[in-house]
């Protein structure tokens, strides 16, 4: 004999259904359950967990690599060969795969949050192994042709760590509501305790969490040491190309302190600008001299290299997206430019009393040159008439000799030394890249008086960063942009800071301790008002569903419960068909 509980009358839950749907494609009631996950579906739970963390960390990489994305795209250039922005993609791809993960982890948290069973569909499972592989295959990728710039992210930190823990500790405050309420609807005790104690440790851990952010910017104001001056890096290589005359007026014109340049050796020994080994990229050769395109830059002499047009690559490949924002009369003249000397460069440093720094590249062995390259610059420095005092003379070789010659050269040293070696060589300047140096060498280089330049510094923040750390000059291929900053983004005293950080652990715990006061409230309150322990919220008994008008409530009758208390009872499909029809005419009877 079968006994069968009275018909189910359910409203519906539309938000519910989109919930369950998305996530397992369970849309109607029947497919739902409260049961435990189970352990599969744990593991899956714990992969989707890994793949947003992890997809987290490869989009804040990139968000902060903005600074050195055209030294990405130069990179990708010397392995293919073909210029293009790489970043497009990789950003593009980074955006959708986050913001997909980051979508499953929101409906997931609300199955948790309303006790359903998490059961994520295979199409997701696909989606959620793509982006975990894809992602993995792209720290591998950077990690073999682009380690260096890794550093970025502890150096971005010193700018963002403040804000990422004020938003860190919100998220996981926020976060005590799900932990709270399954704390409360759980049995078991052990379950309840390893919840509150993972909770819990995570929670104490974000609260201590200042004790290891250092930032130069929490610091007194008054103690905020000069701006940095601003050298423009190639020029102006945003707004004019790389390297050429205009590029640099257009830098001057924005009263940067300073001009660098990476400086090659033609065939007849006259220094040109050109930073590539070859002249595919910024120039037309493939055009003037075909046979010619793939031999390197120093194998050209200077007649040749003058009947080059260095510009119109700008307008064409648009390397920093900025083309459409030039006036027509500056796309004119980028159009006509040619390839620069080295003499000239330093004849306009010197109409503007600008310094100059340049890297010197050394030419093939079998080059005329090789062996008199640095006399040959020394005598176009010496030839522009620009005072030796401006001019900030990189190479290591022959030292000694360039220091007899020309004795007013600022000595400057690409590679790293400490400022007891600095100082015994004779060299009063070090040119290094941002991620080089550390804020205590920055302040002993300072103390030892050596004029510390970084390159390349393209982004407010890390220009606010190292401004903070006391930074004198930086290399920039966005002076426009730099020149526009007249103070640090942020700067906070200690002690407002310290304010900052415990009032915000404070209210977090309050928020935590009352969201878990509330829940047990709660659940005490529901308790009483349903008189017994163990009933479904979520049945709806016809009989007090009666009581309500027709109009008030839209019904679903999507099945019966069937409990058996005796054997040799039938299939559910016999039952079904046998009392669903009986059942129903009396509900509506009533």
């Amino acid at each position: 004999m079968v006994k069968h509980q009275p018909l189910q009358v359910y409203e519906r839950q539309l938000c519910l259904s989109c919930i369950t749907g998305i996530y397992g494609c369970r849309w109607k009631r029947y497919q739902r359950s409260h049961d435990d996950t189970t352990k599969w579906e744990l593991l899956w739970s714990l992969i989707l967990l890994l793949t947003f963390c992890l997809l987290l960390v490869w989009f804040y990489f990139w968000w902060e690599a903005h600074n050195d994305y055209s030294e990405f795209n130069w990179f990708l250039y010397n392995r293919s060969g073909e210029w293009s922005d790489g970043t497009v993609p990789i950003l593009a791809t980074t955006a959708a795969g986050f913001t997909y993960i980051a979508f499953l982890i929101v409906l997931a948290l609300c199955h948790v949050a309303l006790g359903q069973q998490l059961n994520l569909h295979w199409l997701h499972k696909i989606g959620v192994t793509a982006a975990l592989l894809t992602t993995i295959i792209g720290v591998i990728s950077v990690n073999q042709t682009w380690a260096q710039e890794w550093d970025v992210i502890p150096i971005s930190l010193q700018a963002t760590g403040p804000f990422l823990h004020i938003g860190a500790l919100a998220a996981v405050t926020a976060l005590s509501w799900i932990v709270a309420g399954q704390v409360t609807r759980a049995e078991k005790m052990m379950f309840q305790v390893v919840v509150v104690l993972l909770y819990v440790s995570v929670l104490l851990a974000l609260y201590v969490v200042p004790l290891h952010i250092t930032s130069p910017c929490i610091m007194d104001p008054a103690t905020l040491k000069p701006r940095p001056a601003v050298i423009g890096h190639q020029g102006a290589p945003m707004l004019a190309p790389e390297n050429t005359i205009w590029s640099f007026q257009r830098a001057l014109q924005m009263n940067v302190t300073g001009l660098e340049a990476d400086v090659a050796i033609s065939m007849d020994g006259v220094p040109f600008l050109m930073r590539d080994f070859t002249l595919r990229r910024t120039t037309d050769v493939e055009k003037v001299f075909p046979d010619r395109q793939m031999d390197e830059a120093s194998l050209f002499n200077w007649t040749d290299l003058q009947q080059l047009n260095a510009g119109r690559w700008f307008l064409k490949d648009d390397p920093f997206w900025t083309v459409n924002t030039l006036l027509q009369r500056e796309k004119e003249r980028i159009a006509n430019q040619t390839v620069c000397s080295l003499e000239q460069l330093l004849e306009l440093a010197s109409y503007h009393n600008s310094t100059v720094v340049f890297r010197l590249r050394r030419p093939p062995p079998k080059h005329p040159c090789y062996d008199s390259w640095i006399n040959d610059t020394l005598q176009a420095v010496q030839q522009s008439g620009v005072p030796q005092s401006l001019v900030m003379w990189t190479p290591d070789d022959n030292r000694a000799q360039v220091r007899q010659l020309a004795p007013d050269l600022i000595q400057t040293s690409v590679v790293k030394r400490s400022p007891q070696v600095l100082e015994q060589s004779g060299i009063s300047s070090l040119l290094l890249r941002y991620n080089q140096v550390s804020r205590e060498e920055i302040r002993n280089f300072s103390e030892a008086h050596i004029n510390l330049t970084l390159y390349t510094v393209n982004e407010p923040w890390l220009y606010s960063v190292l401004w903070c750390s006391g930074v004198s000059s930086v290399s920039s291929e966005a002076p426009h942009v730099l020149l526009k900053v007249p103070y640090p983004i942020w700067l906070m005293r200690p002690n407002v800071y310290c304010l900052a950080w415990v009032s915000a652990d404070l209210i977090s715990f309050a928020v935590v301790i009352g969201i878990f006061i509330f829940q047990n409230l709660c659940k005490h309150c529901r308790y009483r008002m349903s008189g017994m322990r163990s009933y479904n919220p979520e049945q709806i008994m016809l009989n007090a569903a009666v009581r309500r008008s027709s109009g008030d409530i839209n019904v679903m009758k999507e099945k019966l419960i069937f409990s058996e208390v005796r054997n040799g009872v039938g299939s559910a499909e016999e039952l079904y068909g046998d009392s669903y029809d009986y059942y129903a005419n009396q509900g509506i009877s009533q």
